[in-house]
């Protein structure tokens, strides 16, 4: 199970009768039922319908076009908050800042498939996170010592995919990500570290704008945990025709 927010984890005392499902997650049962590809049932909060996620084979892109900037390093042009009132991101020396905790930031263009390129400094104690698509989150942490587990760790797919190598930490210096996202298959090179490698991402990870996978969407970032995130040079390609 996959929430709105926090991370994927087993569901309580799953049991299957037909095509009926009930299992156990949060505060209450669930009770689903499917029946012509589709979940229909009831959830804690009320009724719930399902789809099956998509595919997403999609075919590696022969060449791609020139990087162009997301972020001017002025203002906040082609940006937009999720919580305006909370909002606390602001530009300061060519650097898109979060002074606070507060809102989430995102890019008012949306994107199939791409190649990214973002440059990230976070403080100690610090958490982020760049969300490819908005659904698939790629951490961004300094939190302390043994607080997460590798597959929650910096350079991870949100409780998914943790990084394949280790690279060492390196709190309050800038450090890089560069993403290529084609379907759902992900690499992630970590300041020339490649630490994930063609790997399926399986659905959205906790806090996904929405769960249409099959959809373009927007580059954004976390920052509702905590303030002190930097990001700057944030460039993105696409594929070219």
């Amino acid at each position: 199970m996959v929430g709105r927010t926090g991370s994927v984890h087993a569901v309580r005392d799953p049991k299957v009768d037909g095509a009926k499902l009930t299992f156990a997650d949060g505060p209450g049962q669930w009770q689903v039922t499917v029946k012509d590809h589709k979940l229909t049932g009831q959830a804690p909060e009320g009724s719930v319908t399902g789809v099956p996620a998509p595919a997403l084979h999609h075919a590696t892109p022969g060449a791609w076009s020139i990087p162009v900037p997301l972020f001017n390093g002025h203002d906040l042009s082609g940006w937009t908050p999720d919580n305006p009132a909370a909002n606390h991101w602001i530009v300061q020396n060519g650097e898109l800042q979060n002074l606070q905790a507060g809102a989430n930031i995102r890019t008012t263009r949306q994107f199939g498939d791409f190649k990214l390129h973002i440059e990230y400094n976070c403080p100690l104690g610090g958490n982020s996170g760049v969300y490819l698509r908005g659904r698939y989150e790629v951490q961004v942490e300094y939190e302390p010592a043994g607080k997460n587990d590798a597959s929650h760790a910096m350079g991870s797919i949100y409780g998914f995919i943790p990084p394949a190598g280790v690279v060492a930490p390196r709190p309050g210096q800038w450090e890089a990500y560069d993403v290529t996202l084609v379907g759902r298959t992900v690499n992630v090179v970590r300041d020339g570290a490649l630490i994930i490698d063609q790997a399926e991402i399986p659905g959205i990870t906790g806090g996904a704008l929405d769960s249409r996978e099959g959809e373009p969407g927007p580059i954004y970032l976390q920052g509702d945990h905590t303030g002190g995130l930097k990001y700057r040079n944030i460039t993105i390609s696409v594929p070219s025709h």
